[in-house]
């Protein structure tokens, strides 16, 4: 009726009015709630007139008896709601509730509705509120105080926060708002299992942590708390100080902090010193560099104390003579602390650095081991690298500059020292010297680029050669001139030179001046002199005749595939490399794809199957970032050079006959290879590029696939088919298409010498469309699952399981462009994995292990969460696939199951016995993988119940002692790990 308008709340108080004048105290109160029900309901359809009468009764309610306060809090609850509240009520109703209601009594519910209703009024009623002064403080103080629901409190917090955030008067209340919320510091609160209000132990202590470090008024009784809690030997409560202190020092001045600041360092040292835990030492340090930071920020008077300088004394004073202790025992304790005060502020930095730097570079000089050489130069790297932080360096105050002779004669020892080690960390130092604007001359820059130079060619481990490269990138962009016309030079002559030296070693220097020369191709300028110089290596090798030349046109492509992927980041770059590297290559794949060579072995190292998939990420690396326009530019030469022989835009366009890859002839079988190069191309470009001529292409493609005797051929023609039936707008001419692709594919699975194609085909296909949840996906999904029961195609059905759950790295995944839609394989999963199993109990003995060969390979690529749910249905499934003699079905299984004993160790319990026969079964199996991972399962058996697995302990054991022999290191490695398991299985402490 209320809601309606046919009564008005007071004329439903009135028709209550038996009740709530009724002198039984539960009558009243049954009265009150069905009235406070209502007004929840219809408080937004309230008028002014009956919010004060209201309001005014539900005071007077207040004082009533103690089973009728939580209806009438709900009343108000619903008040505080409403938009035509009168001014003043506000105050009226939570003076009310401050002096009638003893909140504390009060049930968990109530309390909640009470500060509901302070909220409520905080958030619309500020200003009245404020009018209270501190007396709404201290009332609220009372409300709160002696709270011990997390669910309350998280609120409680909220109101404190607001209290001082929206600056109200705390008065003379300031230590007892403090002693009321602190009283809970540090949070030792454990949720109860299964706790349906979802909150944890994280979200109280940030909520009260922005409690206490919101104001600096808190400083003088928190800062000793914080001190007193550090000393703890609870590790949480130690972290818990740590950070509220770090949060602290954000808004406090270094007047709240200048009489705690001996006693805060003197713990924060102490615990970096003496602590066992990163974690402590990582919060100690963050708190440390949280004070400097504080310290530095503070405005000072001319009378005032720089109280940074003297606390920075204080941490040279304690730090500074451990760095020349002989056995350097708390040399890097001493050194995290002077780093944490150092990057502070770049006037804690010149400071903390005039004294240290000096040390460090003399301490190098004075100790002659390599190891700890390291040592010292790791610190200076630490004190370098915060320099990057503060951008140029002011030549009058940087430390840093006055010492540029001797930090360069330090770091160049290092690269040239025999330790690994040390080379590695004088690496390092170069790359930051390197970036600091103006610190290395023009001739100290040409010294680094002579000893990158060095170290990437002639260094013995691989490391340091790795390390210089990597450096070498790093630095090039900063220096480009200096790179392209001292570094690439040297690197293309040593790439030229022919040496009298054994041929391995020649072919190691020259891959290293490949990878040296992809390495520094980080700057457009300096692409623009690599390439060539790798292109024209690239022809060099292919002209030649010697046995190895594959392989070193791989290496090329490997290179040319790096700085493919660095040019990928500057638009102007990838467009450079693309129409510099792709018609290159197509041009060099077509010389030697022609038949009429003059020397029939120039150049077919080329058509080899390892050199045309090295070719391929080059290509679609070069594609995938180009624009639209260009991309479409490029499109239309390459399409019309597979379909029509068109050669024009290529660099040498001149060949002894015509280009027809999809004509047949037995002397086009090389051209047909070059399809790869077709779809490393087609397959990266992005979905609003068109493709000319696509009908035409995706046909050859089909009838190419189909047809051709070459493995090679018929793989690479069907993967470039699905990678753009993937991409295909929806609609007639892809059904088409695809009716097409049926039509093929069907005739051909059933008879004839054109199975396996046939099957690629289908394996391809099926995988573009589950991708993208194709309808006829789950068609050709269930055309699978029946060529499992096929004697002659079912292994390698089952095998093409996998291809469709594992991501293809030349077609069909995210990074060129095909349309993936997210958790295809939990949806893949969720359809097929029951077929699965009812096909294998329906299968005849012969083909049963294809149908667990196919299940596995679904269930590895699964989420384990996912797969979890499922467990019980599959698991005397995936035992039984453990006695399958395929050893791929074996190993696929155990791979599936160790994760699952860590991640479900409550239902692997149930088959314990089963589990443990098997795993030991197969660590005797001839396969060394199979043995690896039966031994990783072995392991994973510990962290079952180890009530459950102290039977099983002596027979483990025992059995574990053959593979400890076994001929292989690795097996021998696991064996050892997981008997050490076993071993300590049971005992105290585990």
């Amino acid at each position: 009726g209320v809601k309606d308008g046919s009564w008005t709340v007071l004329q439903l108080v009135e028709a209550l009015g038996s009740c709530l004048e009724n002198t039984d105290p539960w009558m009243r109160g049954r009265g009150i709630q069905l009235l406070s029900q209502v007004l929840l309901q219809c408080y937004s359809l309230l008028q002014e007139t009956e919010v004060l009468h209201l309001v005014l009764f539900y005071e007077n309610r207040l004082q009533d008896h103690h089973l009728v306060i939580p209806s009438v809090l709900q009343g108000l609850r619903a008040l505080s709601m409403c938009e035509v509240l009168s001014p003043g009520l506000a105050v009226s109703v939570l003076k009310a509730i401050f002096q009638e209601v003893h909140v504390q009594s009060l049930l968990q519910l109530d309390r909640y509705t009470v500060y509901t209703i302070i909220t409520n009024f905080m958030g619309t009623r500020e200003e009245e509120l404020k009018g209270l002064g501190a007396d709404f403080t201290f009332g609220f103080i009372q409300v709160m105080d002696g709270e011990k629901d997390p669910r309350n409190l998280l609120v409680a917090f909220q109101i404190v926060r607001d209290i001082i955030t929206k600056k109200y008067a705390l008065g003379p209340f300031v230590e007892e708002l403090f002693e009321v919320t602190s009283c809970y510091f540090p949070i030792d609160f454990t949720p109860p299992p299964s706790d349906p209000h979802g909150i944890q132990r994280e979200d109280l202590i940030l909520s009260l942590r922005a409690i206490l470090a919101s104001t600096p008024q808190f400083a003088e009784f928190l800062v000793p708390l914080l001190i007193e809690k550090m000393d703890s030997d609870l590790q949480s409560a130690k972290i818990d100080s740590l950070q509220t202190l770090t949060a602290c020092c954000a808004v406090y001045g270094q007047k709240e902090l200048q009489e705690f600041l001996p006693s805060l360092w003197s713990s924060l040292r102490r615990e970096v010193f003496q602590t066992a835990s990163e974690k402590v030492e990582a919060e100690c340090l963050a708190a440390l560099h949280a004070l400097c930071a504080c310290l530095s920020r503070s405005v000072l008077s001319p009378d005032t104390e720089d109280l940074l300088d003297s606390f920075l004394n204080n941490i040279l004073q304690d730090c500074r003579h451990h760095l020349c202790e002989p056995d350097m025992k708390l040399v890097w304790p001493s050194a995290k602390l002077l780093q944490a005060a150092a990057g502070a502020s770049l006037r804690a930095y010149h400071r903390i650095t005039l004294v240290v730097l000096p040390l460090l570079l003399e301490q190098y000089t004075k100790h002659l081991q390599s190891s700890q050489r390291r040592t010292i130069l790791e610190m200076l790297l630490g004190f370098l690298e915060l320099q990057q932080k503060w951008g140029h360096m002011e030549e009058d105050e940087s430390t840093l500059l006055l010492l540029q002779a001797s930090v360069c004669s330090v770091v160049f020892a290092a690269l040239t020292d025999p330790s690994v080690q040390l080379q590695l960390v004088g690496i390092r130092a170069l790359t930051v010297l390197g970036s600091l604007q103006g610190f290395l001359s023009p001739s100290n820059l040409e010294l680094v680029v002579d000893h990158l130079i060095r170290l990437a060619l002639c260094e013995e481990d691989s490391q340091s050669s790795e390390a210089a490269m990597e450096a070498a990138g790093s630095l090039a962009p900063l220096y480009p001139k200096v790179f392209s016309g001292r570094m690439v030079p040297r690197l293309e002559d040593e790439l030229q030179s022919e040496r009298e030296e054994s041929s391995h070693d020649h072919c190691s220097l020259q891959q290293r001046c490949l990878r040296a020369l992809a390495a520094v191709s980080t700057h457009t300028s300096i692409v623009m002199e690599t390439v060539p110089v790798l292109l024209q290596h690239l022809r060099k090798v292919q002209k030649g005749s010697e046995v190895g030349n594959a392989q070193d046109m791989v290496c090329v492509c490997q290179s040319l595939h790096r700085v493919a992927l660095q040019c990928q980041k500057d638009e102007e770059c990838c467009w450079y490399y693309h129409q510099t590297v792709v018609p290159c290559l197509l041009a060099m794949a077509l010389q030697a794809a022609m038949p009429e060579s003059t020397n029939p072995l120039m150049g077919k190292a080329l058509l080899e199957e390892k050199v045309l998939a090295a070719m391929v990420p080059v290509i679609s690396a070069a594609t995938t970032h180009l624009s639209p326009e260009l991309a479409a530019e490029s499109v239309s030469h390459v399409v019309s050079l597979f379909l029509d022989g068109e050669v024009s835009f290529l660099p040498q366009n001149s060949f002894p006959c015509s280009f027809q890859p999809f004509e047949d002839g037995e002397c086009l079988e090389s051209q047909r290879r070059l399809v790869a190069l077709l779809m490393a191309f087609v397959c990266s470009l992005p979905h609003n590029v068109a493709i000319p001529q696509q009908d035409r292409l995706l046909r050859e493609l089909l009838a190419l696939s189909c047809s051709c005797s070459c493995p090679f051929t018929t793989t690479t023609a069907a993967k470039c088919f699905a990678g753009l039936v993937n991409k295909h707008l929806a609609g007639q001419q892809l059904d088409e298409i695809l009716q097409l692709a049926m039509n093929r594919i069907e005739p051909s699975l059933a008879e004839g010498s054109c199975r396996t194609q046939a099957l690629t085909l289908l394996l391809w296909v099926t995988k573009a469309l589950v991708l993208r949840y194709h309808p006829l996906g789950s068609h050709l999904t269930d055309k699978l699952l029946g060529l499992l029961g096929d004697t002659e195609l079912g292994p390698a059905t089952a095998d093409g399981f996998s291809l469709l759950m594992v991501e293809s790295p030349d077609v069909l995944h995210k990074g060129c462009h095909a349309d993936v839609r997210i958790m295809f394989r939990q949806r893949f999963f969720t359809d097929n994995v029951p077929k699965l199993v009812q096909g294998f109990h329906g299968a005849g003995p012969d083909v049963k292990a294809n149908y667990l060969k196919g299940l596995s390979h679904v269930l590895n690529h699964v989420p384990k969460p996912v797969l979890v749910t499922e467990l019980p249905k599959l698991l005397s499934l995936l035992l039984e696939a453990l006695s399958c003699l395929d050893h791929v079905v074996q190993l696929s299984t155990l791979n599936c199951l160790q994760p699952l004993l860590l991640e479900a160790p409550q239902i692997m319990s149930l088959h314990v016995d089963t589990l443990v026969t098997k795993f030991l079964s197969l660590t005797s199996s001839p396969t060394m993988a199979v043995r690896i991972a039966a031994l990783r399962c072995v392991h994973a058996l510990t962290s079952l119940p180890t009530t459950v697995l102290l039977p099983y302990k002596a027979r483990v054991i025992r059995a574990l002692a053959k593979p400890l022999d076994d001929k292989k290191r690795l097996v021998r490695k696991e064996a050892v790990a997981a008997r050490g398991e076993w071993f300590l299985l049971g005992s105290p402490g585990r």
